[in-house]
């Protein structure tokens, strides 16, 4: 995961995603057409993969290798249709490429991911994947902390949103990610609004999502609720939506940030014994999984403990955070 490498590739995707194809059909097929054939089974089997993966990074390597193949097939001669179809197979998997830095902590080249699927996909006309591609980069800006940036990205994410498929649950995934954004400026009102929003996805019905770069159905309204009230101040409304969470099914990497949350409210609540329990049990999942986005939600513990630090209970947790993020520096240098 060499950074220089990535934006590179970024650079070359880029040009060429703004080349017009062409209206003449070709009389000898490359790589382009094998592309096209047998490119989205293979990006789902990535996304899969990355699902599957206590390491997100290890699967870096096969997304590196198609996205080079995808910037050479886009370099070829084509058609307008078959420049469409890869425009849509690059704006696919640059958002797998941004999910997979976005959880190493590296944001800025996440950023660059994602900016770049958003333009992809705009080729494309994929408009739900045009709109999931501007939610993702807006959550960058969230965990930056930056929600009066998010909130426009957000908005435009809404609008690209309603002119897709109204039966996929983009928009409603849309609203939730609106809810941090409100929250974090402090808007309790638009943040009930928007969860209630999202809520909306279970009358859908059918396949409402694709499990790559969509995967939002639902079943992650309790953290993002708990999310929200914790950032508004809410306690009580905080705890009962993160405890409801625990309570689901989650994977290793979406149980530890419910578990980190649970730890920032314990802090809050200057309740250490709550906050020791839930820290410990979180680390040991960011330890087991090196998932960056386990150690940021740590990150918000380690701040709300700070005005308890005369306790020595505080201060060996804050250390013990601290040590966590030195050694997931250590280990993220070494491979981006």
């Amino acid at each position: 995961m060499k950074r220089r490498d990535v934006l590179s590739l970024l650079a070359v995707t880029g040009a060429l995603i703004a080349l017009p194809g062409s209206d003449t059909p070709l009389s000898r097929p490359g790589a382009a057409a094998s592309l096209v054939e047998t490119g989205p089974e293979l990006n789902t089997y990535l996304w899969k993969l990355f699902g599957l993966s206590d390491s997100k990074q290890a699967v870096y390597p096969m997304v590196r290798h198609q996205l080079g193949l995808l910037a050479k097939g886009l370099g070829e001669s084509q058609s307008n249709a078959s420049r469409q179809q890869l425009c849509a197979l690059v704006g696919d998997l640059y958002q797998l490429a941004g999910e997979i830095f976005f959880d190493a902590n590296r944001y800025p080249v996440a950023t660059h991911c994602y900016i770049l699927a958003a333009s992809a996909s705009k080729e494309a006309r994929a408009f739900d994947m045009w709109a999931c591609a501007l939610t993702r980069h807006a959550f960058v800006e969230l965990y930056e902390r930056r929600f009066a940036v998010a909130a426009p990205i957000l908005s435009a994410a809404s609008q690209v949103a309603e002119r897709g498929d109204s039966q996929l649950s983009t928009r409603y995934w849309v609203a939730a990610v609106q809810a941090e954004a409100h929250a974090g400026l402090g808007d309790l009102d638009a943040t009930k609004r928007a969860l209630d929003g999202a809520e909306q996805v279970h009358n859908l019905s059918g396949q409402l999502h694709n499990g790559g770069w969509l995967r939002f159905d639902g079943s992650r309204l309790a953290e993002e609720r708990g999310t929200c009230y914790l950032a508004l101040g809410r306690p009580d409304l905080a705890e009962q939506a993160l405890t409801t969470a625990l309570s689901q099914q989650l994977s290793p990497r979406r149980r530890g940030a419910v578990l980190a949350e649970l730890a920032a409210l314990g802090a809050e609540r200057r309740d250490l014994d709550q906050a020791g329990h839930y820290t410990h049990a979180a680390l040991e999942l960011a330890s087991q999984t090196g998932s960056g986005y386990i150690g940021r939600k740590l990150e918000d513990v380690k701040s709300r403990l700070l005005p308890l630090m005369a306790d020595g209970r505080a201060s060996a947790l804050h250390q013990q955070i601290s040590a966590l993020d030195s050694a997931a520096y250590e280990g993220v240098t070494h491979v981006v």
